[in-house]
Formats: structure tokens, C-alpha cells, sequence
């Protein structure tokens, strides 16, 4: 009792010279809201016997009320280091952008721009039309349409093309996508009526041909980007699901999920469709996302016969999923590298870091650790040692890229602690446990994170807190 009489007032604390500083900075609600906060966090301690005298002194707590409201007008969103090795880490924001695409987006965001203007005539244009002819002129398509995401994309096909009406699909390929989001439930959303065929292994030609009615708007084949089905399988190839549509007047759409606009049969055991591969077998809409393999902002992209993706853009939905001008801008200054693969290659984040060759990746490793080592105390040890990164964000599951893993072991510290202590750093680090150690993936760190990187790991010498 004595203890809870001693907790200091709002009113006291607040002419503490800490707190003086603080209304300087923030509002005097924000700051009397971190106090009562505090206090009340202290009296909770209190009851629970967790309370020492020191905590209820008036500088004490004045302290805490300052890093409590800090904490709180500090943004949610967050810089982060990815050393976990998954390249395109869907919680992580999947890709990072090229650098190409910086002083667009700065002039999207901070100036006013043709979004919706035609210079040329000088009458309302439309957004769409921006980055159209540049997905033609890479995938060999004769329109496109860009959305907020590839679910968005396939809903938005099926709205326009096939509502109320039979849409046939593979049973191995009624996929489910991050957030249990499936496919069976994103047709219905669209209005068409699901037709299975085949079984879970095994879909033929026969099967799709037999099902095929008056009634069937769409032959839809989904790429299984984030699964692999192995052993005794049959499945239908776009080319021939495409001649069957031709043959009997039936559109044929494929849902890449993942779509790639380079080759990346370099990569061993590497099968991705190439986007442009699927227009040249006569597919008829194609869609993919643009966060993915293509290593650009989140977008669903459309691609396809001209006349389908009319009906696409006359559909009421599509303003309901329309890209705004940021993702616009930074597409556009992505796609634009591929138009010659190598600069692609070169400047996409996504695919450097899928194709950086082991030897690249072992110079960089040992580079790392010496800049490292000589930037936190000795007593921290670091090793690499040869281990797995993943492509993650749902493609190329089965994939598993050879790289360098840095090891860190703090005396006195478990794993799981060290792991904890690098997630709170001011910009966190992220890694990953394997068998009791921490790593950091060398693969998906940044040559100019190191610095960032060795204050982290500075922080977590006994003695350092």
C-alpha cells in the first residue's frame, strides 16, 4: 500500500525536465496519454510485486514517459533488414524496388502529373494507358490493363468474362494464395460457376473437352507458383489448352501468379513460364503479379486479346481496383529495364539476388564478416558456414538457391534472445534460428546495411544495454 501511495501524479510529472522537453516536441494530450500510461503500468507492477522503490521515482518514470511517447509518434511502417534469405518475403514487402524507379516515384508523389491528361490533345486521358504499349512491346500482347494485385487481376477477368456462366478448371490447380484466399472462392466473388475436372494428379485434354458446354465462358488454367504436386501427375499445357479453345471458340486464360519476363531456366531445376511464351502459344489473358518475380511494386497485370481487355475496361469493378499514381510510376520505371534483359538483370533487386553466382556471393560474405568484426566487440563471435535461401512470396517453391550464412553466438545470450534483441533494434534486423543458432542469409543483405548491421550486433555485448 505504501508503494502504490508513492506513485507519482500526472501533474508532478509533468514538470520534470524530461517531460518540459517532451511538450516541446508533442502535443500536451499525447504526452499527459504516455504518462497515465506509465503510471499505469507502474500500479500494475505494483500489485503484482514486480515494483521496486527506485521505478516510482519521479526521474525514473519521466524517463519511461519519454521513450513511451517516442515510441508512440514513431511510424508503424518501418525500415527493416532482411537477413532471413527469403528474396521476396510477402511480410516483408516482397520485392525492393529498382533505383531506376526513385526519382519517379518523387516526382509522382510531390508533383502534379498527366495521370489522367492527354497532352497531346489536351482532353482527360486515362491512367491505364500509360504502360500499355510498354507490356505489349515485352510480352507480345495485343492490350493490357494493370490493377492492385493479381487477385484482383483474375477477379476482374472472370467479372467481365464469365459471369454467370462456367468457368473450367484442373482440381490440381484450385490453388489457395497467402491469407487463405482461393481460387474457388475468388470465381464465385466473379460471379462464374466453378467446373471441375480431372483429379488432384492427374488432368487431361480429354477432360477439359468433355466438359465443355453452351454454358462454358472461360477454360482457365492457374499456374501452381507456390506448390508442386511430384511423382505420378498429368497436367494440360497452355499451348494445347489454347489449340483446344481455338478449335471449339473458347477463351483460354492462365493465372501466372508469379509471372517472369526473363528466362530463368539458368536457374537449376528452374521450369517458370515466360509470360511471353504464353502469348506466342495463342493464350488469351494472361495474369501476373508485378511484386513478385517481375521485382516491381504490388500490381496485377493483364495481358492479352484486345477485345477481352476492352471488356475488362468497361467493366464497373475496375475502378474499384484501379493503381494509383505511385505504383504507376514505379511499373513503369521497372518494366522499362526490361527492355534490355541485361540491364534488367543488372538492376532489378529481385533477380540480382536470385542470380548472383556462388562465387559473387562467397566474396561478398567474407567481406561482410571483416567489415563486421571490426566494427562490434570480440567477444561476439561470427562464422559463415554454406546453407539454403528460398525465393519465397509464393514462387519457385521448390527451389533451393546454394548461400553464405553468417552465424552469431553472444555469451551469455541464447538464439532466441539474440534473435529478440536484433527484431528491437532502432532499424531491425531480421534473421533466422536453425538448431540453436542464429544466421543472417548474406544473400539478401545490403552492401550498405553492414554499418547498420554491426551497431546491432554492437548492442548486443554483455554490458552494451
Amino acid at each position: 500500500m505504501s508503494l502504490l501511495k508513492n506513485i507519482p501524479k500526472v501533474d508532478k510529472i509533468l514538470q520534470t525536465e524530461p517531460v518540459r522537453e517532451l511538450l516541446e516536441k508533442h502535443s500536451r494530450g499525447a504526452v499527459v496519454a504516455a504518462i497515465r500510461t506509465v503510471l499505469e503500468e507502474i500500479r500494475q507492477s505494483v500489485l503484482d510485486n514486480r515494483a521496486a522503490p527506485s521505478d516510482l521515482a519521479e526521474d525514473a518514470v519521466a524517463e519511461r514517459v519519454a521513450t513511451s511517447c517516442t515510441a508512440a509518434s514513431a511510424a508503424s511502417l518501418r525500415r527493416v533488414i532482411n537477413g532471413t534469405g527469403i528474396i521476396i518475403h510477402t511480410n516483408l514487402g516482397r520485392s525492393i524496388l529498382p533505383e531506376a524507379a526513385r526519382e519517379p516515384l518523387l516526382n509522382a508523389a510531390f508533383n502534379p502529373t498527366n495521370l489522367e491528361f492527354d497532352l497531346k490533345s489536351g482532353e482527360r486521358g486515362s491512367r491505364y494507358e500509360h504502360i500499355a504499349d510498354l507490356l505489349c512491346e515485352l510480352t507480345g500482347a495485343e492490350a493490357a490493363l494493370v490493377v492492385n494485385n493479381n487477385a484482383a487481376a483474375v477477379l476482374l477477368a472472370l467479372s467481365a468474362l464469365a459471369a454467370g456462366r462456367e468457368v473450367i478448371v484442373s482440381r490440381g490447380e484450385l490453388v489457395e494464395i497467402g491469407g487463405s484466399f482461393r481460387i474457388p472462392e475468388v470465381m464465385a466473388q466473379g460471379g462464374a460457376i466453378l467446373r471441375e475436372v480431372g483429379t488432384t494428379n492427374r488432368t487431361h485434354l480429354r477432360d477439359y473437352r468433355g466438359a465443355i458446354s453452351p454454358a462454358t465462358a472461360l477454360l482457365l488454367k492457374v499456374h501452381t507458383s507456390n506448390y508442386a504436386i511430384l511423382g505420378f501427375t498429368s497436367v494440360v499445357e497452355p499451348a494445347a489448352l489454347a489449340d483446344l479453345g481455338d478449335e471449339l471458340n473458347v477463351p483460354v486464360m492462365v493465372d501466372l501468379g508469379s509471372g517472369s519476363l526473363v528466362d530463368l531456366s539458368r536457374l537449376p531445376g528452374c521450369r517458370e513460364p515466360h509470360v511471353r511464351e504464353l502469348i506466342r502459344e495463342r493464350v488469351d489473358v494472361v495474369t501476373f503479379s508485378g511484386d513478385k518475380l517481375l521485382g516491381g511494386p504490388q500490381a496485377g497485370i493483364i495481358i492479352g486479346r484486345r477485345d477481352l481487355i476492352q471488356l475488362m475496361k468497361q467493366h464497373p469493378l475496375l475502378r474499384a481496383l484501379r493503381i494509383d499514381k505511385l505504383t504507376l510510376a514505379a511499373l513503369e520505371a521497372t518494366l522499362r529495364l526490361y527492355r534490355d534483359e541485361r540491364q534488367a538483370l543488372a538492376e532489378v533487386p529481385t533477380l540480382c539476388r536470385l542470380m548472383i553466382p556462388e562465387a559473387e556471393l562467397s566474396r561478398r560474405a567474407n567481406s561482410f564478416l571483416r567489415r563486421l568484426r571490426r566494427g562490434i566487440p570480440a567477444d561476439i563471435a561470427l562464422a559463415l558456414q554454406k546453407g539454403t535461401s528460398q525465393v519465397g512470396g509464393g514462387s519457385l517453391p521448390l527451389l533451393e538457391l546454394p548461400t553464405i550464412l553468417l552465424s552469431v553466438s553472444v555469451p551469455g545470450r541464447s538464439a532466441a534472445q539474440v534473435e529478440s534483441l536484433l527484431r528491437l533494434s532502432p532499424v531491425p534486423v531480421l534473421g533466422r534460428i536453425n538448431k540453436g543458432t542464429f544466421f543472417l542469409d548474406t544473400r539478401t543483405i545490403k552492401e550498405d546495411e553492414i554499418p547498420t548491421i554491426a551497431s546491432a550486433l554492437a548492442a548486443l555485448a554483455p554490458g552494451a544495454q
